[in-house]
């Protein structure tokens, strides 16, 4: 089943202002068992921009889709082309205070999993263990014929052997690891093919109306259930994917707490809002927690 992208929300009636006060995650963390759910929002202290805040890459651009990916040999050689000029930023990228915090409380045994909306890897960067990648990972590539799983890296060095002197401008790169190239600048790039059997390759990520894993839903909904409240950092819940879990937890009388500067289409399931920077407030927050956030990130091996 594939779903129709839903690219933007707009309240519809007034929303419970937020608040300035970090002290409801404080409170949150200080019972444990919490369940991090982030988005885009976390990861753009590390450079990597979100889709609908201020600026966000939504006001230049529609996201590619799957529809459009897997029937279109020009949309693939526009989307390769532009992800990998991005993936040299993107995949680059490294944790920020906000990550490292979600990392420490996880270690203090105040966290009890991350449910992330970012196919960036940071969490696991700064140190977090116990993540699930909603919408997949950007550094991991599959074959649409034979399912055949090869690395990122690794393609990203083929393209260059089949792309000698690729290096055009980007007007700015986006949070889901494209950059903004015209189709002049794109010109006559060159996708490879899986080296396996020589089918279609796409990045393990959940393109926009394509359907997250029911096998990945269910595990986000046992962890769910299992935990004590719910912290959502850096997401606007436009999406489905995400809001459905916000909309569990409260059904279920779990606290939601949301860390985002403007407003998100949970707000009104939620206990509150804290209307402040993420990477500042955490680090608050582990300061009134007496929790050592590290100074640089763990990267993974």
């Amino acid at each position: 089943m594939r779903m129709r992208p839903t690219l933007s929300w707009t309240p519809t009636e007034a929303l419970p202002p937020g608040t300035t006060d970090p002290q409801p995650v404080v409170d949150a963390l200080r019972g444990g068992g919490v369940l991090v759910l982030s988005g885009a929002g976390i990861s753009t202290e590390s450079g990597i921009p979100d889709y609908r805040g201020e600026g966000g890459s939504l006001n230049r651009h529609t996201p590619m889709t799957y529809e459009e990916f897997t029937t279109s040999a020009r949309a693939r050689r526009r989307y390769w082309a532009r992800s990998h000029l991005g993936w040299r930023t993107f995949g680059s990228a490294r944790p920020n205070a906000g990550h490292r915090a979600v990392a420490a409380f996880a270690r203090h045994g105040l966290v009890s999993g991350v449910i992330t909306q970012n196919v960036d890897g940071l969490h696991q960067a700064a140190g977090s263990e116990d993540v699930v990648e909603l919408h997949g990972s950007l550094g991991q590539v599959v074959c649409l014929s034979c399912g055949a799983f090869s690395s990122r890296r690794d393609l990203a060095r083929r393209l260059a052997r089949a792309n000698v002197g690729f290096a055009p401008v980007a007007a700015a790169i986006n949070p889901d690891g494209d950059a903004d190239l015209t189709d002049e600048q794109v010109g006559d790039f060159q996708v490879v093919s899986c080296a396996v059997c020589g089918g279609i390759l796409k990045p393990d990520v959940v393109f926009f109306g394509e359907s997250v894993p029911p096998q990945r839903v269910e595990h986000c909904r046992e962890l769910v259930a299992e935990a004590a409240s719910l912290l959502v950092l850096g997401s606007s819940l436009t999406v489905m994917s995400g809001l459905r879990f916000v909309r569990q937890a409260a059904r279920a009388g779990r606290p939601v707490v949301i860390v985002n500067q403007d407003p998100t289409r949970g707000d009104r399931l939620a206990t509150t809002r804290v209307a402040l920077p993420l990477g500042r407030t955490l680090t608050a927050v582990a300061d009134r927690l007496g929790v050592r956030v590290a100074d640089g990130e763990v990267t993974p091996g």
